[in-house]
């Protein structure tokens, strides 16, 4: 039992930084909150948004989850205020313990090795069917972009098998029976989803810094595409589309806060960098808390416009931005945004592939995984072998899923990592109050307190099936551990962290 729980030493997750064959040292504070913007702004704002707002109906026509409706303003700043507490516990965690695992290695140096692998095994869950879900979405504003020019691709390669499962749309549900088939299996594919992942695989291949310079381009792009929807939207507002101002009260508040909170990953992801970050105590915290301070702020200001342009109601629909535009007269302007948005969600997908490896290297240097799981690329130095591994498994997942089912699973898994990081800041003050912090969290216990159950609260808000499929992920997980984690841990063995 004290094994489960043996604590590896912050010293020693430190020296793994400068070894051989860690990671090379490449991003600037700069850097940091620009992989910030680019991994939150991007299908919760261009996607999600819609659904946070007009709500979820389900295949039989069942309200699966009410919708905020105007007050979705209140939704993003309840996020913006919960996950301030979180980043604030991050930052002082990232800022001790530069290193590629994130929440993971944190869990690791506070709550014990258990408790680490159970958050390194959620992390992949929860930047795996984010992923997914990104892609997906990006493949639905492909489509709007490539119909502006007169380009109309069958539908059959551009659905995925879950989604018309699961559709209410009749029409889209009803692909089930008009697909082409093979040996009677109606053949569904998101191909353009599964080409968006492969050719962000295929970048973040070159190297962190190459990535880094292709996401601050595309942040660029999706800030001047979000700068033109908000003040073509601001002259076509109409004070009657806020009246009712929260249709479903505080409930479709904080569903719609919860729909839209697997964005919000983009923090955790920041933090994967820490072992590829210049000068870590001081650019972590700036990255981290001013990332979010950023990206709060354009999530509020772009859903008070999007809500005064059209009635919530027919924002229910994968690109909402794009149709509030088309909905307001200003079709031309549609397209470009919906060209921001394909921009935008390959920087998304961009820092979360870059992000995953991360956690599979981290925990593969510990003996936690197989020795592969932590192979560096001797040139570009990066995890290039589980790079192509979740590129590939992604992108296969992408083609045939539905985002709206992964979007549960990315906030649970997010929710739940943002919790434990904010216990572990408590655990390690109260172990080694000593300890030199560059960055120190303020009111140490009000924020910790108050982060972990702001986490727990807005948990409660997602769906029982998301909770049931985080808990069968979670006992195949602990299977694992105790199959092979506990025997080949590096910690018990005594034996140094293994890279090749």
């Amino acid at each position: 039992m004290s094994q489960l729980f043996q604590r590896k030493p912050i010293a020693e997750l430190v020296e793994e930084t400068h070894g051989l064959h860690s990671l090379k040292r490449s991003l600037g504070a700069g850097d940091l909150i620009m992989l910030a913007i680019g991994a939150v702004i991007g299908a919760g704002i261009f996607g999600a948004i819609g659904t946070a707002a007009a709500g979820q109906i389900g295949p039989n026509g069942e309200v699966v989850r009410s919708g905020a409706g105007p007050a979705l303003v209140f939704s993003f700043l309840l996020l913006g205020g919960a996950c301030a507490l979180a980043g604030l516990c991050y930052a002082e965690l990232a800022a001790m313990i530069p290193q590629a695992g994130s929440a993971y290695a944190y869990s690791y140096a506070t709550l014990g090795e258990l408790v680490a692998w159970i958050i390194g095994w959620d992390l992949i869950l929860e930047y795996a069917v984010g992923n997914v879900a990104v892609a997906i979405s990006w493949g639905d504003y492909f489509n709007t972009l490539v119909r502006g020019f007169g380009v109309q691709l069958p539908a059959w390669t551009t659905t995925g098998y879950r989604t018309a499962l699961l559709s209410a749309d009749p029409q889209i549900h009803g692909l089930l029976s008009t697909a082409p088939r093979v040996a009677g299996i109606p053949i569904l594919l998101h191909l353009p989803a599964f080409a968006i992942v492969l050719v962000i695989t295929w970048l973040l291949l070159r190297g962190a810094r190459e990535s880094a310079t292709a996401n601050n381009v595309m942040v660029v792009i999706k800030l001047i595409a979000l700068s033109i929807f908000i003040a073509v939207g601001a002259t076509h507002l109409n004070s009657a589309n806020y009246r009712p101002f929260a249709p479903n009260g505080f409930r479709g508040i904080h569903q719609g806060a919860a729909i839209v909170f697997f964005a919000y990953i983009g923090f955790d992801a920041i933090s994967t960098a820490a072992e590829e970050t210049i000068n870590p105590q001081r650019n972590l915290p700036i990255g981290i808390l001013g990332g979010l301070a950023i990206c709060t702020s354009i999530y509020v200001i772009v859903g008070a416009v999007l809500t005064g342009m059209v009635p919530y109601k027919e924002l229910a629909v994968a690109d909402p931005l794009a149709r509030a535009l088309e909905l307001a007269g200003f079709r031309t302007v549609g397209w470009f945004v919906a060209l921001g948005a394909a921009v935008s969600m390959s920087a998304v997908l961009l820092v979360f592939q870059y992000g995953q490896p991360r956690i599979f290297f981290a925990m593969g240097r510990d003996g936690l995984l197989p020795a592969w799981a932590a192979t560096v690329h001797p040139r570009t130095k990066i995890p290039s072998t589980t790079t192509i591994i979740t590129g590939v498994f992604v992108a296969l997942w992408a083609v045939i899923g539905d985002a709206a089912e992964t979007y549960d699973l990315t906030n649970i898994g997010t929710l739940f990592a943002f919790m434990l990081v904010s216990v572990g800041v408590l655990v390690l003050r109260y172990k080694e109050p000593n300890r030199p912090r560059p960055f120190k969290v303020p009111l140490v216990w009000g924020v910790c307190i108050l982060s972990a159950l702001g986490c727990i609260y807005i948990m409660l808000g997602l769906p029982e099936a998301a909770w049931r499929r985080f808990g069968w992920w979670l006992v195949i997980g602990l299977v694992l551990y105790f199959t092979y984690g506990y025997t080949h841990s590096r910690l018990h063995s005594g034996a140094p962290a293994r890279t090749t």
